[in-house]
């Protein structure tokens, strides 16, 4: 019946399209392959169920690979693919959409705590943690009684999947002790922009750092100030940032007279990275002013903006999408559908990082109580078809509202489990499979030798997706 339904239906499609050759069925793979690797996943599973032929064409790995690198991006993809093929080289041919499936139905990740060789990080929260050049890079941060930090230590990682790091401190007197900067990863340069220091000082100041690993001299890294001229962004903390190809784009954060801002800022790096331009973008709608939120790019010219507190004080749970091709903002439609006891979405100082397959993975924070969460939440940025059909691109494009929505997922931890923080920082590696989690503000009562109520950590721990 197969057989005869799918000749059917190729005979009823040349009839369509007379005898011109004009018909789908004449297209060759190739031609088929490059159609396809165009289309949404959801599209070429549909695709997949018109025939017998073309749902081999559209199973098999030759398409799956080039699907799997497209989504996952092209770093992701080559750092995952020796760890995902099997090792007899045999597929059965299906493997990379079997792969693919497995990690669009990820639910659960599993912990481990990493022990530390030697000397080690303080305690701290507020600071900075980055993956570039295969180690773990700490900078700053906020301690007991309000103090800030001013050391950078550095843990070289590679595809290290070991149980511990040997830090490293780095002699440098740059950038000035702060904590509640943001840095992000440029290439293989940091960016590093604002904070506040311990005399509540807010600043303004962006610092590029380089690291360089070699066996004679170990791991090197050097902090330089960028040359930015005189248009910059008002002093700031609290704020948040990531990067969109090559640009640092960077919103809101706490200001001057402790003021919460909402402006949006970004900047682009000259090719020596010696000199940088401030743009401050001023689009029609935007965010409304918060501090403590999270910015995640998730791959194009996109980035997601979640949480946060707001000008009330109030703990926030709105998503927002910027798309700096446009220089616009939209307010992404929340999916958050009933969830279990004590899991509630309102956070402000959680961590927000982009995982393999362009997914955000959301950890801790605390709400409006200032009650700190433990849990995993992945945030997913998808289309809404019902929505944008039969709609002119550009008419979309004029829309205040987005043709996206946000969709949530609760993941079930396995292994260690850490316990519940704040303002805790964290950073994936070039797989986007496994994320590194350092510090942050935790419980008193998780130690009894340890008074009750507020105090900052130390602790570091992996988060491997269970795929």
């Amino acid at each position: 019946m197969a057989d005869s339904s799918s000749t059917s239906s190729a005979a009823n499609a040349d009839a369509a399209f007379g005898d011109g050759g004009a018909s789908i069925v004449c297209l060759s793979q190739d031609h088929l392959f490059s159609i396809l690797l165009l289309l949404p996943v959801d599209s070429i599973l549909s695709f997949a169920m018109t025939c017998k032929r073309f749902r081999s064409l559209a199973c098999s790995d030759p398409l799956w690979e080039p699907v799997c690198r497209r989504d996952w991006g092209e770093a992701c993809f080559e750092a995952m693919k020796s760890s995902l093929t099997p090792r007899n080289g045999s597929s059965g041919g299906d493997f990379w959409m079997r792969a693919y499936e497995q990690v669009a139905r990820l639910d659960a990740v599993r912990c481990r705590r990493l022990d530390c060789v030697g000397c080690e990080p303080s305690a701290r929260a507020s600071h900075s943690l980055n993956f570039v050049s295969d180690c773990l890079v700490l900078f700053g941060g906020g301690c007991e009684g309000g103090r800030h930090l001013d050391d950078t230590w550095v843990a070289y990682v590679g595809d290290n999947c070991e149980n511990s790091l040997k830090w490293q401190k780095i002699d440098s007197r740059f950038p000035t002790g702060r904590f509640g900067h943001t840095c992000v990863v440029l290439d293989d340069c940091l960016v590093l922009f604002g904070g506040i220091n311990d005399n509540g000082l807010r600043q303004n100041d962006t610092w590029v750092g380089k690291i360089e690993c070699s066996e004679a001299t170990g791991i090197t890294l050097t902090w330089n100030m960028l040359n930015v001229g005189t248009h910059v962004p008002p002093p700031r903390g609290a704020h948040a940032a990531c990067c969109i190809g090559n640009s640092m784009v960077v919103h809101g954060g706490i200001g001057l007279s402790g003021v919460r801002l909402g402006d949006t800022w970004v900047l682009d790096l000259s090719s020596s990275d010696c000199f940088g331009t401030w743009t401050e973008i001023c689009p029609i709608l935007d965010p409304p002013a918060r501090s403590g939120h999270s910015l995640t790019s998730i791959g194009g010219t996109k980035a997601v903006l979640f949480g946060g507190r707001g000008l009330g004080y109030g703990v926030l749970s709105d998503v927002w999408l910027f798309d700096l091709k446009y220089s616009k903002w939209v307010k992404v439609f929340n999916e958050w559908k009933e969830a279990p006891d004590g899991v509630s979405l309102p956070r402000v100082g959680h961590s927000a990082t982009l995982i393999l397959s362009g997914r955000v993975l959301i950890h801790g924070g605390e709400d409006s109580s200032r009650h700190r969460k433990g849990d995993f939440l992945l945030l997913d940025i998808k289309a809404s078809p019902s929505e944008t059909a039969d709609k002119p691109i550009e008419l979309m494009r004029s829309k205040w509202c987005s043709t996206e929505k946000a969709v949530w997922k609760i993941l079930n931890p396995n292994g260690y489990i850490p316990g519940p923080r704040s303002f805790h920082r964290a950073c994936t590696d070039r797989s986007g499979r496994r994320i590194y989690v350092f510090g942050g503000m935790v419980d008193g009562s998780l130690h009894p030798e340890v008074a009750s109520g507020l105090r900052f950590d130390n602790e570091i721990f992996a988060v491997e997706l269970m795929v």
